[in-house]
């Protein structure tokens, strides 16, 4: 597991391999860093052994074998540094025991040697068990593949991790490891790491390490008119043409930038986008975001100096289960715009 050292305000500074690696003590925050680092190090690997052009689009094993790969790494270690500790995770061992799962699991165990070598294909399946249950008053919460279509793809992917305690993000960490945070618009990166703690700020390097860390904050921008606005790129994750009605009614000049997965709030965070909008698609108008989905993210914007609501300017409550249960669709943005947006989709009824 590799150890790294945190960019964070009023600590040490110390340098190491010609670089100034600032050191926080903080077990929760390394924990998540490392982990999330290590997650996505290996679904990367997954990634460009299994995903190839001869793929048919059907063909969704190798995202399910990272997925699985990626929860059992982090369900272990998280069991090994904080036993105590509850996981609730995307994932749950049942699948991975029917009929089609069974032929998988060999290909989730050879994976997660890289990391355990000890592991097999029973402790595999306890690990991954780990994710599964009722989310207590404080827990873990992770989306080892966020993105499964950018995965195949080979566009914008992320594991996320995040400590919630009664209702409120305390720590989260995303590893995109096809995201350069600042040429966001290129299609295959470096690899990103972007990590955030309540009241410490948010911060974010390469995945390769080659990059020290560096402070992560929102854009300036107060126009409407100039706002860069990401959503997905799945339409039934979001209403396209609610969006468009959007665009018109606030007379936003860029059309709206379509990525995958928790990626979206990194580059927001980074400045390099200003709005981000998960609309309620017309298909399911009750859908409710799962916890996973948006909380390593969301704090990742609010530390930025953004600010994170659903649709009716609401907080985000993570103390609801495996869902945002009280709250309708998300709005993230560099907080200056964020009333300006609230008034436009209370204008088109969105």
């Amino acid at each position: 597991m590799v150890a790294l050292g945190i960019l964070i305000p009023s600590v040490q500074v110390r340098a190491l391999a010609g670089q100034l690696v600032i050191m926080i003590n903080s077990p929760r925050i390394n924990f998540t860093v490392a982990a999330v680092h290590e997650a996505a190090l290996l679904v990367q690997q997954i990634q460009h052994e299994l995903v190839s052009p001869a793929l048919t689009k059907e063909d969704r094993s190798p995202v399910t074998v990272a997925d699985f790969a990626a929860q059992a790494v982090i369900a272990k270690r998280l069991a090994d540094q904080f036993p105590e500790e509850v996981l609730i995770g995307e994932e749950s061992a049942a699948a991975l025991q029917t009929e089609s799962g069974r032929t998988l699991l060999p290909a989730v165990t050879q994976f997660v040697q890289r990391c355990f070598p000890e592991a097999t294909d029973a402790l595999v399946l306890e690990w991954i068990d780990r994710g599964t249950g009722d989310p207590p008053k404080s827990f873990w919460t992770l989306d080892p593949v966020d993105g499964t279509k950018g995965f195949l793809r080979g566009d914008q992917y992320a594991v996320a991790l995040a400590r919630i305690d009664t209702g409120r993000v305390e720590v989260g960490a995303v590893g995109c490891p096809e995201l350069d945070i600042i040429h966001a618009d290129e299609h295959r990166g470096r690899g990103t790491v972007a990590v955030a703690e309540v009241g410490q700020g948010a911060f974010y390097t390469t995945l390769d390490q080659q990059r020290a860390w560096q402070r992560l904050s929102v854009s300036d921008r107060t126009s409407p008119v100039d706002a860069r606005l990401l959503r997905s790129v799945e339409s039934a994750h979001t209403n396209s043409g609610a969006i468009g009605e959007l665009i018109t009614v606030l007379g936003i000049g860029a059309p709206p930038v379509p990525m995958d997965s928790q990626a979206k709030y990194a580059v927001l965070a980074a400045g390099q986008g200003d709005v981000l909008l998960r609309l309620l698609s017309s298909s399911r108008p009750d859908y409710r975001e799962m916890i996973w989905d948006q909380a390593a993210g969301s704090i990742i914007v609010g530390e930025a100096g953004g600010r994170v609501t659903d649709l009716d300017g609401k907080p985000l409550d993570f103390a609801h289960g495996r869902t945002l249960a009280t709250n309708r669709g998300v709005l993230a943005t560099n907080e200056k715009l964020h009333d300006a947006i609230l008034q436009g989709l209370d204008q088109i009824g969105a």
